[in-house]
């Protein structure tokens, strides 16, 4: 898995490019979803920045992949490690906020977004279910 320094826009970026594809493909809902909070922006990506991102995350989760699909190299270790990544309370928030709305996107909560969720729950202590209830705060502003 490549380097990003913690708390950076790539980093950020990683997390919500796991949560798209941990159902095992990305829909385009998720995207324009993202693409109404103004994701890339808020957290101080290029424009169309996301996009290298989510194919770096693929490519090394591709080259890491023994058998299974790509969502089935998405495990505890990796998940707590790409979480550590990002320790900054305010990005953690916009990286809360983007995930919900990318889960939420299809109407579809897979196993794969619960379970990035879940983690996010476990380390960075926050309740995912109330997230998803709440209107994102970058939608607020």
């Amino acid at each position: 898995m490549r380097h990003y320094p913690r708390n950076s826009p790539e980093a950020a970026a990683r997390l919500l490019a796991l949560c798209m594809v941990a159902d095992g493909h990305v829909c385009k809902s998720e995207v324009e979803a993202l693409r109404r909070l103004g994701i890339e922006a808020e957290l101080g990506l290029p424009p169309d920045g996301l996009g290298p991102v989510l194919q770096t995350l693929c490519e090394d989760l591709l080259s890491e992949q023994t058998s299974g699909s790509l969502s089935a190299c998405i495990d505890d270790s990796l998940l707590e490690a790409l979480l550590r990544d990002v320790d900054d309370p305010a990005l953690q928030r916009k990286v809360i906020d983007a995930m919900a709305a990318t889960a939420a996107a299809d109407g579809h909560l897979s196993d794969g977004e619960q379970q990035v969720l879940q983690a996010m729950q476990r380390d960075w202590r926050v309740d995912w279910r109330a997230v998803l209830a709440q209107e994102p705060l970058m939608a607020r502003a």
